[in-house]
């Protein structure tokens, strides 16, 4: 639900039902972090390799497919979600109202629009899902928003390591991303997640196909049962969030400025004082100090 479409009731129940407990909230272990990050690498490795394929006139529904049979190549059988791509306008999800609209879809990219990859895949057990902004050609305005996005990267841990309220960091973020001049994309993703939190879910002995493109719920029915396990609400991080931010947290924050959508999702830890993000050897940091380099 959009967050400019939330009830006064909405609100209060998901702040309520945020504070249950999760299983989900706890300091992870070394050998767990390092899960998550082989996980998180290989999920990069995936986007980063496909975009090596990608040329003008790859629909979105080519490049998800691509991705997805990259990762299973390289041995995964669950994801919590099956690959998305967006490309140009469609990265902003300007008018969505039905989940199906945000899947890939027969959309043709051109040499001058920018596009999202985000996948999910899950290894060994553990969640690996990231999102990753970029273009065939150097594009003027994906680079001034992954500019505002690596200054905020910078910021989001020290908001976790705060007193500030999940809820409160949310509404932090969108007031200063539209004080810069630009959209809140992550509003419009259903429960206006900015995130959600991963865990380490329990393989199947035996491993259930991905539903077929054309089901309402992108989500495969392994990562569904997973999460809503969880309990869902202290999952999200949602405009109305109140509970415990101790844990590990897929962070997305998706703006948008003209006609470009960008985002980056990666890992952020979160302790009890401290929070920082799982892995700083990931593509869009790299980008930046190899851009500082140059200069």
């Amino acid at each position: 639900m959009p967050v400019q479409t939330r009830t006064g009731f909405v609100s209060k129940l998901s702040s309520k039902l945020s504070r249950f407990h999760s299983e989900s909230i706890k300091i992870p272990s070394e050998d767990e972090k390092e899960g998550f990050k082989n996980a998180q690498r290989l999920a990069y490795r995936c986007v980063t390799e496909i975009e090596k394929e990608m040329r003008e006139g790859w629909t979105e529904i080519q490049t998800a497919k691509r991705m997805e049979e990259f990762l299973k190549d390289h041995g995964v059988r669950v994801f919590l979600h099956r690959p998305f791509a967006w490309f140009g306008e469609h990265a902003r999800f300007d008018g969505y109202k039905r989940f199906t609209q945000f899947h890939p879809g027969k959309k043709r990219l051109t040499s001058d629009e920018s596009y999202i990859l985000d996948v999910s895949p899950v290894v060994d057990g553990y969640i690996g899902d990231i999102g990753y902004s970029s273009s065939l050609k150097p594009n003027p305005e994906l680079e001034l928003g992954m500019e505002y996005l690596l200054e905020l990267r910078k910021n989001i841990p020290k908001y976790f390591a705060s007193s500030m309220s999940a809820s409160e960091i949310w509404w932090k973020i969108d007031r200063d991303a539209k004080e810069r001049g630009f959209d809140n994309v992550h509003s419009l993703y259903p429960f206006a997640v900015l995130g959600h939190r991963v865990y380490k879910i329990r393989l199947p002995e035996v491993y259930f196909p991905l539903l077929p493109i054309s089901f309402a719920s992108w989500f495969s029915l392994q990562g569904s049962i997973e999460f809503l396990s969880h309990k869902v609400l202290p999952e999200l991080l949602t405009p109305d969030h109140e509970g415990d931010k101790t844990g590990l947290w897929a962070i997305e924050p998706h703006l948008g400025r003209g006609r470009v959508g960008f985002k980056f999702e990666e890992i952020l830890v979160v302790e009890k004082d401290s929070a920082y993000w799982l892995d700083d050897d990931v593509p869009h940091v790299k980008r930046e100090r190899k851009s500082k380099e140059i200069k």
